[in-house]
C-alpha cells in the first residue's frame, strides 16, 4: 500500500512538472493557458465554490472541479507539445 501512494505522489509530482512546462510553451493554445491556471489557482486559493465544512459535497467539488479544468485543458492542447514537455521532464 505505501509504495502504491509512493508512485503516485511520483506520477503527481512529474505531471506537475509537465504541466508547468505546458503552460510555458508558446505553442500552448490561449484558453488552455486560462484553464490551467484557473486549475491551479482553485487548488491554491483559500476559498471554495462551495464550502468544505457542508458534508461530502463540499469536498466533492475540489475531486470534481480541478480534473475537469485539467482534462479539458488538456484536450485543447496539441498532442505534440505534451508529448514533447513530457519527454522534456523524463530526461531531466
Amino acid at each position: 500500500m505505501l509504495e502504491k501512494l509512493k508512485a503516485i505522489a511520483k506520477l503527481l509530482k512529474t505531471e506537475l512538472k509537465v504541466y508547468q512546462l505546458v503552460l510555458k510553451d508558446e505553442r500552448t493554445p490561449f484558453f488552455a493557458r486560462i484553464l490551467l491556471w484557473i486549475a491551479m489557482g482553485y487548488v491554491l486559493l483559500p476559498f471554495d465554490l462551495i464550502p468544505d465544512f457542508i458534508p461530502l459535497i463540499g469536498h466533492l467539488d475540489d475531486a470534481v472541479i480541478v480534473p475537469l479544468l485539467i482534462f479539458l485543458a488538456l484536450k485543447l492542447i496539441p498532442e505534440k507539445v505534451i508529448e514533447n514537455c513530457r519527454e522534456k521532464v523524463v530526461h531531466s
